[in-house]
């Protein structure tokens, strides 16, 4: 009879081990890559000169933001999932990722158009550049190689925040500390669900870095201008 009771009730590390489980996809589903850029326009709108800018021109910009990187995306892939009839577990499978990429993609170019139409600076659409570039190499690459999206996304997050402190002069050393202790909580969060190995989630990183910086410096463009002139 005690060892009846005893294989029913669950051991410590089984709890532990459903603990750490449960804190891996609260920790997956609060830093979601469709997040990161609309809180990349949040911050550089109330966290730095921007904030100058009338309050009306903002939130219009912002809901163009947060409707293409957001809204549409999140909603056409939940009506492709209740069309196939595809849980969120089927959509790891890396056969039955092409389509939701390319709707992604789909929403942000639409969403680049109407920046350009907008009129915005260039480091506000080379935000969603950088963002659309690190998803077609994801999609080019997954044909191989599972990467990581939450990981391109912390990657990006980042890239933005060393690029943009000497274009808007600030200290980005209290932001890198937080975002890469952030980046090691979710890249830790990915393999715990074994949702990647451990090499997409550092492939995943690097390239969300490797292509911010590319993107939002403008010094590789006038690097390369010149070389095309020369």
């Amino acid at each position: 009879m005690t060892n009846e009771i005893q294989e029913a009730t669950p051991t410590a590390e089984a709890r532990e081990e459903k603990s750490l489980i449960r804190t891996a996809r609260v920790i997956s589903a609060v830093f979601t890559p469709f997040s990161i850029p609309f809180l990349a326009f949040l911050v550089l709108f109330f966290c730095t000169y921007l904030r100058m800018m009338p309050l009306t021109y903002k939130l219009l910009v912002l809901g163009v933001v947060y409707c293409f990187t957001i809204f549409l995306p999140t909603f056409t892939i939940f009506l492709f999932r209740k069309m196939n009839g595809y849980s969120l577990r089927d959509m790891l499978d890396r056969r039955k990722r092409y389509i939701p990429f390319l709707l992604t993609i789909t929403s942000y170019a639409f969403g680049l158009a109407m920046m350009y139409r907008m009129r915005l600076p260039w480091y506000l659409i080379n935000m969603l550049w950088a963002a659309l570039v690190i998803m077609v190499i994801c999609v080019v690459l997954n044909l191989k190689w599972k990467l990581s999206e939450h990981m391109a996304g912390a990657g990006a997050v980042i890239g933005g925040i060393t690029v943009f402190s000497s274009l808007f002069n600030y200290n980005p050393v209290w932001w890198l500390c937080i975002f890469i202790l952030i980046a090691g909580m979710l890249g830790s969060a990915r393999i715990i669900l074994r949702h990647h190995t451990l090499g997409e989630v550092l492939g995943g990183f690097v390239v969300g870095l490797v292509c911010t910086i590319l993107t939002l410096d403008p010094m590789p463009a006038i690097f390369l201008k010149l070389l095309l002139n020369g």
